[in-house]
């Protein structure tokens, strides 16, 4: 069965983070919350989470790894060298990098941005310098799979779910996913 971690850095986005290991585990596929250094981690509105493990390279053996964005969180997935080193043999095999929101810079210091299409955070197509910026809400080119915001990160989760094989379209009409998010409020 396919596997999937969310890495979790003090300071991470709450509502992205938890989001996306909601939906994934909604569509019964194994998702861990991983913390960066420590089992307890922070968000960037004080939403302490515990964590399932602590990041290492074992992490290399799942299927999808995502990164949540928030500040500090996404610069300090960035700053991580363990965590560049799991993500560059992660994409070698061809396996699932995941980041939204502010955490594509992370995707870029590890150098699998090169020649992609991507999106993130607004302001972020002017700091990111690898890969071709799109105003999409999700972006999947290949193996790499990024989103805007903390708006986006439901279209952001059933992207990934359905992309481990998931049966995403159960699961949104069990969370009343299309009459949520309609567009006219």
């Amino acid at each position: 069965m396919k596997r999937a971690a969310v890495i979790m850095a003090p300071g991470f986005e709450e509502g992205e983070a938890l989001t996306i290991i909601d939906i994934i585990r909604r569509a019964e596929i194994p998702c861990e919350a991983v913390g960066l250094t420590d089992m307890t981690v922070t968000g960037s509105h004080q939403i302490t989470v515990k964590c399932d493990r602590v990041l290492s390279m074992e992490i290399s053996e799942f299927d999808m790894i995502v990164l949540p964005g928030g500040l500090p969180g996404a610069t300090n997935l960035r700053d991580s060298d363990l965590l560049m080193e799991v993500i560059r043999k992660m994409d070698s095999e061809g396996k699932y990098v995941c980041a939204m929101c502010a955490a594509p810079i992370a995707l870029e210091r590890a150098g699998v941005l090169d020649g992609k299409n991507f999106t993130a955070y607004v302001g972020y197509d002017e700091k990111i310098k690898a890969g071709t910026f799109k105003e999409d809400e999700v972006v999947a080119d290949g193996n790499v799979v990024t989103s805007r915001g903390p708006a986006t990160s439901y279209a952001f989760a059933y992207k990934l779910a359905e992309l481990l094989g998931g049966d995403v379209e159960a699961v949104k009409k069990r969370m009343l996913y299309d009459q949520a998010f309609k567009k006219e409020v």
